[in-house]
């Protein structure tokens, strides 16, 4: 049986929280244990690179994230878990591929218009002041990651399938070009069920609004970023609307269903604010106690990270060198014997 082969990247830039587990790496660990899926994982710390110049910050935030994927239950039996920049044939396919991406495409993508609407909208006389090659390119580094390993499935946010259908377009060039089928044409995965969750100030938790809840802040921290999520001046006794309330859905993001339920029940009574708080941490407290444990132990023994991740891209490169053997030969960079 033909396994489908699912590809997530996650970007080295920042440590990860609430809003991150619940919107991707939860299910993508529960991806991970599923023996008829083919997962590929990485730390996309080549993408990293484009919007932080701290290399102390990405350095942390490769440890950070990858003990927290391992803390989490990431199968590295059955996924495949790696460092971008431990497999070089992904840097040396995004050239092959940028040879064939038209100029036009990448004026196309988001991230670079909206760079040079902030240029334009600032008065700047150059649309492209501060704007890097990397920035202007990355859409073929996305796809040299996700072509490489004929990957099927990406699962993306509504705002990254613009990228999944540029590397069916440059992966269609490829083919039609070098007259194979070198590549699969991949497909952009949205669930519309995976939660988006607020954060401390109510607006969707992100590290660029500096309002997020880390997954493995110590109890005492946790307590008090949980004490400072935005809530309204209804006194205890009022009955609370649960829906559009962060504390609510922070809790049921980790909650069963029954759970959520007997918490809806309490806003309707009227639940005092400080005591739904102090519910919210006492539950995200003991859901976080045993990975927080495993987390904290991974970040002692870099060491053992280190190995699981040389271990995985060892893995993807046991792929990844015969067949980019076979695009050298295809564009004409193959051996003359």
């Amino acid at each position: 049986m033909t396994k489908t082969r699912v590809l997530t990247g996650i970007t080295t830039t920042g440590t990860p929280h609430l809003g991150n587990y619940v919107g991707a790496i939860k299910p993508a660990i529960a991806a991970s244990q599923d023996p008829s899926v083919q997962s590929y994982y990485f730390l996309a710390d080549l993408h990293a690179l484009i919007k932080c110049q701290d290399p102390r910050r990405v350095q942390e935030s490769r440890l950070e994230i990858a003990a927290t994927w391992l803390a989490l239950g990431l199968d590295t039996d059955n996924a495949i878990f790696y460092r971008q920049s431990d497999v070089p044939e992904i840097t040396e396919l995004t050239w092959m591929l940028s040879c064939v991406c038209a100029k036009g495409l990448m004026n196309r993508a988001h991230a670079y218009k909206a760079a040079v609407a902030e240029n334009e909208a600032a008065g700047n006389q150059d649309p492209d002041k501060g704007i890097t090659m990397g920035l202007f390119g990355y859409p073929v580094l996305m796809a040299a990651d996700i072509l490489m390993f004929n990957a099927h499935k990406v699962p993306v946010g509504r705002d990254q399938i613009q990228h999944i259908e540029m590397a069916r377009d440059i992966a269609a060039r490829f083919n039609h070009l070098f007259k194979g089928d070198y590549f699969s044409l991949p497909e952009a995965v949205v669930d519309d069920r995976v939660a988006v969750l607020n954060g401390l100030d109510g607006r969707k938790m992100s590290k660029s609004y500096n309002n997020t809840i880390p997954l493995f802040v110590s109890e005492k921290k946790l307590l008090k970023l949980v004490r400072k999520i935005k809530t309204n001046s209804l006194e205890p006794g009022e009955p609370k609307d649960p829906d559009g309330c962060t504390l609510f859905q922070i809790y049921s993001a980790f909650a069963t269903a029954e759970e959520s339920a007997a918490m809806r029940r309490e806003y309707e009574n009227g639940i005092g604010w400080g005591e739904a708080k102090n519910r919210v941490f006492e539950y995200l407290n003991e859901q976080l106690r045993e990975p927080r444990e495993r987390y904290q132990a991974l970040m002692e023994d870099p060491g053992h990270i280190e190995q699981v991740l040389l271990k995985g891209a060892e893995r993807a490169r046991g792929e990844a060198v015969p067949f980019l053997d076979r695009l050298r030969q295809a564009v004409g960079l193959g051996r003359f014997i």
